[in-house]
């Protein structure tokens, strides 16, 4: 029951912001942009010209909505990786790890509501660095730590998408955006460890990442079984 509680913790998360982000935006007046305007924008509170790192006039009347599912957001990503973390992956450094790291980039989501970036911008972009910093890395060592119930596809599925994210991060920091714009490239970096949440949680509650662990248990109870024969 502990580990359902972490899958759907990552579903419900995941699944309120997309449908939160996309209320908040058909709220703006003037045409809310992925390409151009950042995720932050949602929860600006002020209506102003913001002229960095590109310029986009900000005025999010549902800014106060759209904060909530941060939170929201960042605590049950947390929750999921704390209780599902530990059967999708076996004990060891690298597991605890990743679920610190994943556990640490839903912190960022709660700062960044808690601060949205027009009211305390240090706090923020401290948020957004455990998001697309923290985060992602975890993203990355989650396929490397040792399975217990991750599936195969699951876990190259963490690598690609932690590489990703990382990579995206990384050209959304220096101001190369690759022809997906300021907003894009945030996306690129942002969202992939939401979807691999949001597919993992999906599985593990519909028996799609029992793959591995069938195998396992049955090659410890044979092995048992010939200790206690022994």
């Amino acid at each position: 029951m502990k580990v359902r509680i972490g899958y759907c913790a990552w579903v419900v998360g995941v699944v309120q912001f997309f449908v939160l982000h996309l209320v908040v935006q058909t709220a703006w007046e003037r045409p809310y942009s992925w390409a151009r305007n950042n995720i932050s924008d949602l929860g600006n509170a002020h209506c102003v010209l913001q002229p960095d790192p590109e310029p986009r006039y900000v005025c999010s009347p549902g800014h106060g909505l759209m904060n909530v599912s941060f939170v929201t957001l960042g605590v049950l990503l947390a929750v999921g990786a704390v209780l599902a973390g530990g059967a999708l992956w076996r004990r060891s450094g690298r597991a605890v790890a990743a679920r610190l790291l994943l556990a640490g980039g839903g912190l960022g989501f709660v700062l960044a509501g808690l601060a949205p970036a027009d009211i305390d911008e240090n706090v923020h972009m401290l948020g957004a660095l455990l998001v697309m910093g923290v985060g992602n890395i975890g993203l990355l060592l989650a396929s490397w730590a040792p399975a217990e119930r991750l599936a195969g596809w699951a876990r190259r599925a963490a690598g690609l998408a932690g590489a990703v994210a990382v990579v995206a991060f990384g050209l959304f920091l220096s101001g190369h955006y690759l022809g997906l714009g300021m907003g894009g490239m945030e996306r690129a970096a942002a969202f992939p460890p939401l979807l691999w949440a949001l597919a993992v949680g999906l599985a593990g509650l519909l028996g799609g990442l029992r793959g591995e662990a069938g195998p396992r248990r049955a090659t410890r109870a044979v092995q048992g079984t010939r200790a206690f024969q022994g």
